[in-house]
């Protein structure tokens, strides 16, 4: 197989890298805004903030990169999947929006609450809108000639809502992580038992999705139950369930990064459940990576681009979190 042919699945892939580096970083930071309401007091959350406050920005880079790169590199897809899911894509902008505007106005208000609500719902709706697609793509999108052809409420179906709640918990999840790998005394200890349940939470989300898709969707069954597929992706379940388990023994004993990491683990194994279910669909049911790419001289003029500006995002990425690594103090802030 020559480069041209090979230029839309490695566009997919740095797509698909760029949307799992996103999850990962930007989950942990909405997931401390989930966690927001449950926090004891100011104070607590004065501190949970300043556990973030270095990353969230930069963290949030990677979905323009996925964005952005779905846009250049695959221009009918994106003309499609914007249209299906405009609504949920532009209330989770907006959430953003106002989760970030709150960074800086809640640090000089005098009266925090109106503040605290508004991140916490921010964070909470983005991480709901976004699953909401999640689950609208899987189910698949309806497409007549190369155009989308369904209705502006196609996404609002119970396995979209179930996806939302899904991808709520599993941010608290990683929120409630960080935080015990950032926090010590009684606020590593109470996130640690947040934690306790919001991994069961998450485990009983992706045993509902595991179960639902391979019953409602023939193409997602035949993919993982068809033989010799069956044997050949059997160590991925089995792999989630070690790392659960390790995961709530790391909780339970109170690990610093490895609840953090082991978290981080298990997300990567769904994402790559859903990869095998959808491959090489870019809209399930019926627009694939090839039928969606651009023309390869638009993507490869693209990609040497993409190619020297992702290695100064890592880098600069690496160099954040080293700076900024340790422990939060209790009298830290964001300022």
């Amino acid at each position: 197989m020559d480069f041209v042919a090979l230029l839309p699945f490695i566009w997919a892939a740095l797509i698909g890298i760029a949307v799992a580096f996103y999850v990962i970083l930007d989950g942990f930071d909405l997931g401390i805004g989930v966690l927001f309401p449950f926090a004891r007091g100011d104070a607590e959350r004065d501190r949970m903030l300043a556990a973030i406050a270095p990353f969230w920005d930069g963290n949030e880079t990677w979905l323009v990169l996925g964005g952005g790169g779905l846009l250049v590199a695959f221009p009918r897809a994106y003309s499609i999947i914007m249209p299906a899911f405009y609504l949920p894509i532009m209330a989770m902008l907006l959430a953003l929006v106002f989760r970030g505007v709150t960074f800086e106005f809640r640090g000089i208000a005098e009266r925090k609450r109106f503040w605290n609500f508004v991140f916490a719902a921010g964070s909470t709706v983005a991480g709901f809108c976004q699953g909401l697609v999640l689950g609208g793509l899987v189910q698949g999108v309806k497409i007549e000639n190369g155009a989308f052809a369904g209705g502006a409420f196609d996404w609002a179906t119970p396995f979209g809502v179930l996806c939302g709640l899904g991808v709520v918990a599993g941010y608290a999840l990683l929120g409630s992580t960080w935080l015990m790998m950032k926090t010590d005394g009684d606020m590593a200890a109470r996130a640690a038992g947040k934690a306790k349940v919001l991994l069961l939470a998450v485990l009983v989300f992706m045993a509902a999705v595991s179960v639902f898709t391979p019953l409602e969707i023939p193409r997602i069954a035949e993919r993982w139950f068809a033989l010799p597929n069956f044997y050949y992706l059997l160590p991925v379940p089995i792999l989630t369930a070690a790392v659960a388990l390790a995961d709530w023994y790391f909780i339970a004993t109170r690990h610093e990064a490895a609840p953090f990491l082991a978290t981080i683990a298990l997300f990567l194994l769904g994402y790559l459940g859903l990869v095998i279910s959808t491959f090489p669909f870019i809209v399930p049911p019926d627009l694939t990576i090839r039928d969606a790419a651009a023309a390869p001289a638009s993507q490869s003029f693209i990609l040497i681009g993409t190619l020297i500006l992702l290695p100064i995002i890592l880098g600069y990425t690496a160099l954040t979190y080293w700076l900024f690594r340790g422990k939060v103090g209790a009298s830290a802030a964001y300022h």
